[in-house]
């Protein structure tokens, strides 16, 4: 069976989106910082819903403790994440334009990485890590819109999971408190929840609608 067009692709996607939304879609872009359990299933759900251009930037290599939760295959084990994550998209979303950076993002290159892109989303598993990133998008990038994720561990309840606005452009999702060094439990099911909150409110931003 020969490979669906693109054209073939975005009727389909419009079928189920409506045209207008994938039209917003297909014209955003997005920064993904961290490619572990928020950030992989983030990028895969994002490229499913048809954002246009996806960066995603990780220096780490996938492991085999990184399968519970992360969009990877055994056959990926030892491959950096953001080749890894890049090949699994094309996959499933061969027309997203996917640009790759196998660093580890710091004060010194953070503010080249993200500067090209509409939304900046934060999705790294260390709270000074998260620190660093939010605020320098805060700070240097007011413009930007940025979506970040705070607790997913352990086994408490899903229905613990929000979006809150913390400042006009600035979004929090998760609950708050389970923070991935505060308890070994990392399971995707509750991973996965925090994940789809982040990648709900990029589209509802890039469809226009702010309120969380």
């Amino acid at each position: 069976m020969a490979l669906p067009t693109k054209a073939d692709w975005l009727t389909a996607l419009e079928k189920r989106q409506g045209k207008e939304l994938v039209k917003k879609l297909q014209d955003s872009s997005v920064v993904i910082c961290g490619l572990g359990g928020l950030g992989s299933n983030i990028a895969l759900t994002l490229a499913r819903a048809g954002v246009g251009k996806l960066c995603i930037i990780d220096f780490d290599k996938v492991d085999l403790a990184n399968l519970n939760r992360q969009q990877y295959t055994f056959s990926q084990i030892g491959m950096f994440k953001a080749d890894a994550l890049k090949e699994n998209i094309r996959a499933i979303s061969p027309y997203t334009e996917i640009i790759t950076h196998n660093v580890r993002i710091d004060d010194g290159n953070i503010q080249q990485l993200v500067r090209d892109y509409d939304i900046v989303c934060e999705a790294f598993d260390k709270a000074e890590n998260k620190a660093m990133l939010v605020n320098t998008v805060l700070e240097r990038f007011p413009e930007k819109y940025l979506v970040s994720g705070s607790g997913m561990a352990g086994l408490n309840s899903a229905n613990d999971m929000k979006t809150r606005i913390i400042t006009n452009r600035f979004y929090l999702c998760g609950d708050g408190v389970s923070d991935i060094s505060d308890n070994d439990e990392i399971l995707l099911s509750r991973v996965l929840v925090c994940a789809s909150h982040q990648a709900h409110t990029i589209i509802r931003i890039i469809a226009g609608e702010f309120d969380a």
